[in-house]
């Protein structure tokens, strides 16, 4: 399998059908939660029980973001849809779909260069990668 080389400039965030602008990095993690079946007599694990997926990501950018901001503080909580399309060039090489996102926090920077970063973190009940 070859090596495929992204670009940041060239590849895209949208919420809710709308491009971030001044998007820094986006980044996730997957993670399957489960546990070690044990079996009286043995010191390894005989097996393993698999449960729920939990997908967590975090989004920086540049100064802030308006919609998220305003989402972080309704009184119920509203999901939103988040779709990275990563880009070789003009090339869409993988599209990673994160579904029903809510924000969990978020965090301001103003660094002595005067740009300031907005983090947010965020959960999603599922990402797709196509």
């Amino acid at each position: 399998m070859s090596l495929m080389l992204v670009s940041a400039a060239k590849s895209t965030v949208t919420i809710d059908g709308e491009v971030v602008d001044g998007i820094q990095s986006i980044d996730f993690k997957v993670r399957r939660r489960q546990a070690d079946v044990e079996s009286i007599g043995w010191d390894e694990r005989i097996g393993v029980e698999s449960g729920q997926i939990v997908v967590t990501g975090t989004l920086r950018v540049s100064s802030m973001y308006k919609y998220l901001d305003e989402l972080l503080y309704m009184p119920v909580p509203i999901s939103f849809n988040m779709v990275a399309e990563l880009n070789k060039g003009d090339e869409l090489i993988k599209k990673i779909t994160f579904d029903e996102c809510y924000l969990d926090d978020k965090s301001f920077e103003m660094t002595a260069n005067g740009v300031g970063l907005t983090v947010y973190n965020f959960t999603a009940t599922r990402v797709r990668e196509e």
